[in-house]
């Protein structure tokens, strides 16, 4: 169990919550153990006393049923440490303010509904557009790397509602679309500046040394980030004389010095 936390709590940490919200949110609607209705977001539900504002979140939070929660949950991983890690998202308020932004576009586009097949596409997407000329596995099909996004869409059809959650990803589609086309291809062949910033306000935030000084999970200012060796005594005492070595003979241990 050890080290499989360690793995957990190694791997991106805006990655592994938004992918353990997933999971759990469904696993807790499919056993029962949670509703389903604080995960359905309607408009009319933000003007309610007090506004259901926390909707904008959970209704991004559900998967499809059965073995959908696994697989569903697979690729928001997936995508979201590859997000992480590129260079475009190196800071965590840019990668913030794009979930926000093709989340809020989502919203928009789809109306009342339950969202995460429009976000999975969005990430699909994003991520594909920097893998071009790359070849992608999906499934047990090896196809192009752009192309996988409309491979998500299609296998929407299979399943209950198919149409409905081709329309829902379509969204997301558009909304990830509308995000390069504001950062990207506009500033790079339109010769104009980023129409979407990151607002200042997240920049802040996130400039917070307490969120700024932490790294995957741990806080930067731990031994490992700072130079000093690890272990359980004071400075005070680590930084006192010269090792001491302890050699076993038999069953006592004796100080070598």
């Amino acid at each position: 169990m050890a080290d499989i936390w360690s793995v957990y709590t190694a791997t991106p940490p805006i990655s592994r919550t938004v992918a353990t919200a997933v999971f759990l949110s469904s696993v807790g609607i499919y056993t029962g153990m949670l509703s389903s209705y604080p995960f359905f977001f309607h408009y009319s539900l933000l003007f309610t006393w007090p506004p259901a504002i926390y909707r904008l979140l959970t209704s991004f939070l559900l998967t499809g049923p059965n073995i959908a929660v696994l697989f569903d949950t697979y690729f928001v991983f997936t995508y979201m440490i590859q997000l992480e890690g590129n260079a475009k998202f190196s800071k965590k308020e840019d990668l913030i303010w794009y979930l926000m932004f093709t989340g809020t576009i989502i919203i928009l586009f789809t109306g009342a509904g339950i969202y995460l097949q429009a976000l999975i596409t969005t990430l699909s997407y994003t991520v594909t557009q920097d893998q071009r000329g790359m070849n992608a596995h999906f499934y047990v099909l090896t196809i192009p790397a752009q192309l996988m996004p409309y491979c998500l869409l299609l296998v929407q059809l299979l399943f209950p509602n198919g149409w409905y959650n081709v329309k829902v990803g379509l969204t997301g589609l558009f909304a990830a679309h509308l995000h390069d086309f504001l950062t990207r291809i506009y500033p790079e062949f339109g010769n104009g500046p980023n129409l979407i910033p990151t607002p200042g306000i997240l920049k802040w935030i996130i400039s917070i040394p307490r969120i700024q000084q932490v790294v995957y999970g741990q806080p930067s200012d731990s031994p490992r980030d700072t130079g000093r060796p690890a272990g359980p005594l004071p400075d005070a005492w680590r930084s006192k004389g010269p090792g001491r070595r302890l050699v076993r003979f038999g069953s006592p241990a004796v100080c070598m010095v």
